[in-house]
């Protein structure tokens, strides 16, 4: 029997962990074959990107080997184009297939669908060709050497319309993205601008777009208010029930009418279904979601599960009718585990039992010895929420041999000063190699062969 698993993400992982542990002696027999099939071979944990991108913590220890951890399953580093259920197969396309153009398909018995989500965008002139995202570890790098970049930019111009341009930072989205990625980075290059002998703090803009009245919705109203009082407080320039209309040009344009030259523009603002689930003879609700029950199968479909951001999960721990789990990795843990015990409990005949969860409450970074949290009832703020907020996190984040890692850097940050160099030209490696054989490089823009914007 083949259980396929796709998606190497929280739900991914997690599951397979379990199944792992459940189905030891089946796997042990060669009676079950777990194969999980995820774009990276890594999964990656993304309430840790906004220190990685402020680096307090090195991109290696945000993500956890999937070869590694999970040993008794087979990793098929690819991803899923259509599934057809009722054939039981799926429609891959692999490192492999890449060079050849082609497809390959694969046979199932049980089917995990869990791939997450991408992030939602819109229409907006000019979002494609200037935008920066922050949903994987390659994003938050990226965007850790293109700050630092501008700062150097600024540092070597006299023309102000440049100067001013690289200084300004503009955010698109006022939840945990958006905020923590924001408040990380301008704490990174406030600190950076030390050793600019030009280029000081008061210099730099960093703008806030939040379409709604509030931001951070998950900590509450109160703790929302007093994260935008702190960010002002911080020269920050929050703009609530504002919409990015275009950035055309490098010149992202706001719906209140404010203008503002930038270079640097990065989109948070939401998530949407992976597009594989469209691709399926599935069950979907209006919003693109996997419909499941709170068994954690598929509504109406035999040998199919689903958890996750991909899927619309029935709350029965509330009395509201119709309300669903919201699509987070408090969830998505707690369901992974939830599954995996059904699924193996359906292998051998037993009864499922329902997902519920009580949710906790939420916590939030907001740069260095700063925080908001709203936990059992209880606000916490600054420091003491910015210690629960790593202290959180070091507990969820897998294996002990990452939590032991990412200990040890948090340990030497708070003894040795930040890191504040630029490693733009990781992006295009062989590009000084193009140069010196006489080529030019294709994938970099005109005049700027090694850096990251």
């Amino acid at each position: 029997m083949r259980i396929l698993i796709v998606g190497g993400g929280y739900v991914g992982l997690y599951t397979a962990l379990r199944l792992q542990r459940k189905l030891k002696p089946e796997l042990g027999r060669g009676e079950v074959e777990i194969v999980v099939v995820s774009p990276d071979p890594y999964m990656t944990y993304q309430p840790f990107l906004p220190e990685a991108a402020a680096g307090s913590i090195s991109p290696r220890h945000v993500v956890v080997p999937l070869r590694r951890v999970l040993a008794d399953c087979r990793i098929v580093v690819g991803e899923a184009q259509t599934i057809d259920h009722s054939k039981r197969t799926v429609t891959l396309t692999t490192l492999a297939t890449e060079e050849t153009g082609g497809t390959e398909q694969l046979s199932y018995d049980e089917l995990v669908l869990a791939p997450g989500s991408v992030s939602r965008t819109l229409p907006v002139p000019g979002l494609a060709e200037h935008g920066i995202g922050f949903k994987n570890v390659e994003e938050a790098i990226g965007l850790r050497n293109h700050v630092l970049e501008q700062l150097d930019i600024a540092s070597s111009t006299r023309d102000p319309a440049i100067r001013d341009a690289a200084l300004t930072f503009v955010f698109v989205g006022g939840g945990y993205a958006g905020v923590e990625a924001l408040a990380e980075l301008e704490d990174m290059a406030r600190y950076a601008s030390r050793y600019y002998h030009n280029v000081r703090r008061e210099d730099m803009k960093w703008i806030l777009v939040e379409a709604t009245g509030r931001i951070l919705p998950e900590v509450g109203e109160e703790m929302g208010r007093y994260t935008v009082t702190e960010l002002r407080r911080r020269n920050i320039d929050v703009r609530l029930d504002t919409r990015l209309e275009s950035c055309v040009d490098r010149i992202a344009v706001l719906s209140d009418g404010s203008r503002f030259p930038t270079r640097t523009v990065v989109w948070t603002a939401g998530v949407k279904p992976h597009p594989v689930l469209a691709a399926t003879d599935l069950p979907l609700n209006a919003r693109g979601r996997l419909r499941c029950t709170p068994y954690l199968t598929v509504d109406g479909v035999d040998h199919a599960w689903g958890a996750g951001d991909a899927a619309a999960v029935p709350d029965v721990s509330t009395d509201e009718p119709g309300k669903e789990t919201a699509p987070n990795a408090q969830h998505a843990v707690r369901q992974a585990k939830t599954l995996g015990d059904n699924l193996a409990r359906s292998l051998r005949g037993q009864p499922l039992q329902q997902y519920s969860h009580v949710y906790v409450g939420s916590v939030a970074s907001l740069g260095l010895h700063k925080g908001v949290a709203h936990v059992y009832g209880r606000k916490l703020k600054g420091w003491p929420a910015w210690f629960m907020h790593r202290t959180y996190h070091l507990s969820r984040v897998p294996t002990f041999n990452r939590k032991a890692r990412v200990l040890a850097e948090w340990t030497l940050a708070g003894l040795f000063k930040r890191e504040i160099v630029s490693l733009g030209s990781l992006e295009h490696p062989r590009a000084e190699f193009e140069l010196a054989a006489g080529g030019k490089p294709s994938q970099n823009p005109p005049g700027n062969p090694k850096g990251s914007s």
